[in-house]
């Protein structure tokens, strides 16, 4: 099993990574600061189970300390990028197939399921 130095959830998949976290018993994230929340797929919310996701994920990201890059950020991959949070060296797993654009810092970077992505946030650690 490998540390995962930072894990990438955004407002589509995010949801069912949380409730797979849940069904698994979590409670507190690994480590909220290596979370990276983005909205940037639905918005603005074009429909109530959308904004209903929203709402869901603003109160695991307060509940659980996560820096939420909210609405008007940018597109996930461009704001992990121009915020520094993606590193030579570092592995870094997110729920979008795009993710391995981190490579470009250095970093392992892939594309992972919302199951595994509920691994990821309560043991901090994947199997690859």
């Amino acid at each position: 099993m490998a540390p995962v130095d930072a894990a990438m959830i955004h407002d589509i998949t995010g949801p069912l990574a949380v409730r797979v976290f849940r069904e698994m018993g979590g409670e507190r994230v690994y480590d909220p600061g290596r979370i990276i929340m983005l909205f940037d797929h639905q918005i603005p919310a074009d429909s109530i189970p959308a904004a209903e996701n929203h709402v869901f994920m603003r109160q695991f990201a307060e509940e659980q300390g996560i820096h939420n890059y909210d609405l008007h950020e940018g597109v996930c991959h461009q704001v992990v990028m121009e915020k520094g949070r993606a590193a030579p060296g570092e592995i870094i797993v997110g729920t979008d197939s795009h993710t391995c654009t981190y490579g470009a810092a250095g970093a392992f970077a892939t594309g992972i399921g919302s199951t595994d992505m509920g691994f990821v946030l309560k043991f901090g650690a994947l199997y690859f």
